[in-house]
C-alpha cells in the first residue's frame, strides 16, 4: 500500500499507525523526501519536518506494527552535505542506525546517487528542453553527477535488504561520475542534433546549495564486500544514541516555531559535517 501524508498533521500520524497495525508490513521502504536541493535551502523546516522528523514517525510506527525491516533510501548528496536537503537525509541515516540498537526491527540504509530518466533528473528536462528548441541548461561545466538506471537501484536496494542485518549503510557501486555537459550533449546528438549549433548548451551557474560533485561515502566510512558486485558496505560511524536523540526532540521542539535560524543551528549540531553557506 502506498501512503502519502503531511507530517504536520497529528491526524495524519494516526492514520499512519492505522495502516501499518491494519497491513502488518513485514517490510517497510521508506523513499519519501523532499529533494528539490536549492528550493529548502530557504525552507530548512520543512525540509526537517519532513525529510527527519516524517522519517521518525515512519519508522516508530513500523516498530510499534512489528515491522521485521526498514529500509531507508538515501542518497549522496548525505556525504559531507553542503545542502539543507543533504544533511536532513544524513540525519535521517544516523536515525536508523540508533534505532536499530534499541529495536527488534532491522533498519538498513541504502544510498546511491541520481537515477536516469527518474521524475525530477536532468534527462526529462533536457528532453523537454531539445524538444523546445534549446537551449539546454546546465549549471557549470565542470558538474558532474553518478547515474544509474531504474532497474539498476531497484535490484542493487533488494539486494541490500536481503543482506542487511541492522544498522549498516549500503552504497551502490555507480561507477564514473559523468559530466552534466556531456550528458547533455549526447542527448542533443541522439535527438539528431548538433550541441552549439542547432541546440545551444547554456551554462546557468550554481543553485544555492549546490555541489560540483558529489561523493558517494565520507572519508571515515571504510568500504567492504557484499558479495554483490555492485553493492557496498560503509563501515557506521558510532555516535551516542541518548545524546543524540536529545537533540532530535529539541529540533522536533523548534519546527513548531518559525526561527529557521535555531532549526539551521540544531541541524549543525545534529550532522557535525554539515558546511552549510548559511
Amino acid at each position: 500500500e502506498i501512503y502519502r501524508c503531511d507530517w504536520s498533521s497529528d491526524v495524519c500520524s494516526s492514520d499512519l499507525e492505522n495502516v501499518i497495525q491494519r497491513q502488518r508490513p513485514e517490510i517497510v521502504f521508506h523513499a519519501a523526501a523532499y529533494k528539490h536541493v536549492p528550493l529548502l535551502e530557504s525552507q530548512v523546516r520543512e525540509a526537517v519536518h519532513n525529510n527527519l522528523i516524517g522519517t521518525k514517525i515512519v519508522a516508530e510506527a513500523a516498530m510499534r506494527g512489528g515491522a521485521e525491516r526498514f529500509v531507508l533510501i538515501s542518497t549522496d548528496k548525505a556525504v559531507n552535505p553542503t545542502n539543507v536537503m543533504g544533511a536532513t537525509k544524513r540525519a535521517a541515516e544516523i536515525l536508523c542506525q540508533n534505532l536499530d540498537q534499541t529495536s527488534s526491527t532491522r533498519f538498513t540504509t541504502v544510498r546511491f546517487g541520481n537515477v536516469l530518466d527518474s521524475a525530477g533528473s536532468v534527462v526529462p528536462l533536457f528532453r523537454e528542453q531539445i524538444r523546445a528548441g534549446g537551449p539546454v541548461t546546465v549549471t557549470h561545466p565542470d558538474i558532474t553527477r553518478y547515474f544509474m538506471t531504474i532497474p539498476e537501484a531497484c535490484q542493487l536496494i533488494m539486494q541490500a535488504e536481503a543482506v542487511g542485518t541492522g544498522g549498516e549503510v549500503f552504497v551502490l557501486d555507480m561507477g564514473e561520475p559523468v559530466k552534466i555537459a556531456y550528458l547533455a550533449e549526447q542527448m542533443i546528438c541522439l535527438s539528431g542534433k548538433v550541441p552549439g549549433m542547432d541546440i545551444k548548451i547554456e551554462f546557468v551557474g550554481l543553485r544555492p546549495g549546490e555541489k560540483l560533485y558529489e561523493e558517494l561515502f565520507h572519508d571515515e566510512e571504510q568500504l567492504m564486500e557484499t558479495g554483490f558486485s555492485k553493492l557496498r558496505l560503509a563501515k557506521a560511524r558510532v555516535y551516542d544514541g541518548d545524546v543524540w536523540f536529545r537533540c532530535i526532540q529539541e529540533l522536533t521542539e523548534a519546527c513548531r516555531q518559525p526561527d529557521q535560524q535555531r532549526i539551521l543551528a540544531l541541524l549543525k549540531d545534529l550532522v557535525p559535517e554539515f558546511v552549510s553557506g548559511q
